[in-house]
């Protein structure tokens, strides 16, 4: 049953990234191998576009959400136990809540509070979606962390400030990378919740592939869904392999 589901799962996926070299314009009749959907697809002023209001886009919501994720791990981390429950569960809300309804939401919202649609506003938006995803890798890296560092710099006089800046952040620094890593690639992907928040101007890459999609599926579509599956699968590598390495040489420092 595990094959079955890992391959209902992934042949789709690897026939889209195998059809976007096909040189018909016929999306399903294989013809030829040919790149010329990928010479069409970066060379298309419009789509350019949007890749750059996508990674604008996230690159803004990664830092402003990393930096919340980093305060309110280290805020929780110190504060009680029965506190700490409360702000981890409403943290992880926009992990639960689909996201149809977390757009609708924030939809109102900006109308209410008379923000205009467009980069500002799907930046606010991706910044509270992607604060879950920064925070749990930066949360797990803390909690593994040996808190006698910290005490022992707080008996030699150490300021807050500096036990932070000396201590803590370069050993915080694995969890923040994997969190801002996981962060960019949610929102550099997300669709639903642009759809409902970007106004004129500010369409990113997943909402241009789905206006393409509108008017008929051709190998460009699949180029541009390929590249970023890709840009997907290499982010999401980076995040495992920045991840967990330094967290087996800690917990391999912390044996010996």
């Amino acid at each position: 049953m595990a094959a079955l589901a890992m391959l209902f799962l992934y042949v789709p996926i690897v026939v889209l990234a195998v059809l976007s070299f096909n040189a018909s314009d016929l999306t399903t009749i294989w013809t030829g191998f040919s790149l010329q959907w990928y010479a069409k697809a970066l060379g298309n002023e419009t789509m350019l576009v949007a890749i750059g209001n996508s990674l604008m886009v996230a690159a803004a919501a990664t830092g402003i959400a990393t930096a919340a994720a980093t305060s309110a791990a280290l805020g929780i981390v110190r504060s009680g136990r029965r506190l700490r429950g409360v702000v981890e569960g409403l943290l992880g809300l926009p992990l639960l809540i689909p996201e149809i309804v977390t757009a609708v939401a924030l939809l109102m919202l900006f109308v209410l509070a008379g923000i205009r649609l467009g980069l500002m506003s799907v930046v606010l938006a991706h910044t509270v979606f992607c604060i879950p995803f920064a925070y749990y890798p930066i949360r797990s890296r803390l909690a593994a962390l040996d808190p006698a560092l910290s005490e022992a710099a707080s008996d030699l006089y150490a300021p807050a400030w500096r036990r932070f800046l000396r201590i803590e952040l370069p050993l915080l620094a694995p969890g923040i990378f994997a969190g801002a890593l996981l962060a960019f690639i949610s929102s550099l992907g997300d669709f639903v919740i642009t759809y409902f928040v970007a106004g004129p101007g500010a369409t990113t890459l997943p909402v241009y592939i789905y206006g393409m999609i509108r008017t008929g599926i051709t190998p460009e579509v699949n180029a541009l869904s390929t590249l970023l599956l890709l840009t997907s699968v290499v982010i999401v590598a980076v995040v495992f392999r920045s991840g967990t390495t330094p967290a087996n040489q800690t917990r391999g420092d912390q044996m010996s």
